[in-house]
């Protein structure tokens, strides 16, 4: 089994761990893609940087993207590991040369089934990570140095932190996202990349105004999978969850009669009416359910 050990913030890891949030985003001050070879679903081990030269907790790795750090705030606000936008603002200003805005695209690694060690449970690497490394090692179960981790790892936990959260197991990949209890984050940063970072309606693809929404609403047990997703224009999110739009089965707007009998408007939305979807996913497993959209139709929707 392949894993990765990534150097960590230790005011991120503080901050994260105090939340006990079992999703984060593992971000980085620039946009560089050291993760994007990792298969969905690859233990993810969190190290912090000197003084703790520690093993200080872990999870399953989903995806990379690049974000501005505006929308990675709106994605995953304090999951960021900071209590605000202008203090990640800030925090990454630490660790970057160049002038930092909120236009400034950040790495954002998005991890699931996060777990942390209690302090007297930390596993101290020692020579088995150089201190040179800036921002993580490969490490494999089948090599005397991976297998000593991964050994004390198990120690620690009593083998709960990989055996009960199934991250020792070989099915990742594609097959882990379909099986993966994922949340808020990792369904919008999902849904985002699915979608090309476009209105799913419009092909509108200014992301500050772009927005995940849930077909099946999660209130109503709805998963954070891609196929119950669209990525609308916060308009037109407003409009779905209100009732007064919707998807049909076969990808076609529908547009309620209620927006011109309440608001005495709605012409930019009736010229949408019967429009198949102008941006759905390229992969057909991540398109629009057909059952969710249907849902929607019956319950949500009114004419």
């Amino acid at each position: 089994m392949r894993f990765w050990l990534g150097v960590t913030d230790n005011r991120w890891f503080q901050h994260v761990s105090a939340s006990a949030s079992p999703e984060v985003n593992f971000w980085q001050p620039s946009a560089r893609a050291p993760f994007t070879t990792l298969p969905e679903g690859t233990l993810f081990l969190f190290k912090l940087k000197a003084p703790n030269n520690h093993i200080v907790g872990g999870g399953r790795f989903v995806r990379y993207t690049r974000l501005p750090l505006l929308s990675a705030w709106a994605v995953f606000e304090q999951q960021n590991g900071t209590s605000s936008l202008g203090e990640l603002k800030r925090l990454i200003a630490t660790h970057r040369r160049d002038a930092t805005t909120l236009d400034t695209e950040i790495g954002c690694t998005v991890l699931t089934d996060v777990f942390y060690l209690p302090r007297d449970r930390w596993i101290d690497v020692g020579e088995r990570f150089r201190t040179n490394i800036v921002v993580g090692k490969t490490y494999e179960d089948t090599d005397p140095v991976g297998a000593s981790l991964l050994a004390d790892l198990d120690r620690v936990t009593e083998g709960r932190s990989i055996a009960e959260t199934g991250l020792r197991d070989e099915r990742l990949g594609r097959p882990f996202l379909q099986r993966a209890r994922l949340g808020q984050g990792s369904f919008r940063t999902l849904v985002i990349d699915a979608y090309a970072r476009k209105c799913a309606i419009t092909g509108e693809h200014t992301l500050p105004v772009l927005e995940a929404a849930h077909i099946l609403p999660f209130a109503e047990h709805g998963p954070h999978h891609v196929c119950n997703g669209l990525l609308l224009r916060s308009d037109f999110h407003k409009l779905f969850d209100a009732g007064l739009l919707t998807v049909e089965p076969d990808l076609r707007v529908r547009v309620s009669g209620r927006i011109r009998d309440r608001y005495f408007n709605g012409k930019a939305y009736y010229r949408l009416h019967g429009q198949i979807l102008a941006a759905p996913p390229v992969d057909a497993i991540d398109q629009p359910n057909p059952e969710y959209l249907r849902w929607h139709n019956e319950n949500s929707f009114v004419e």
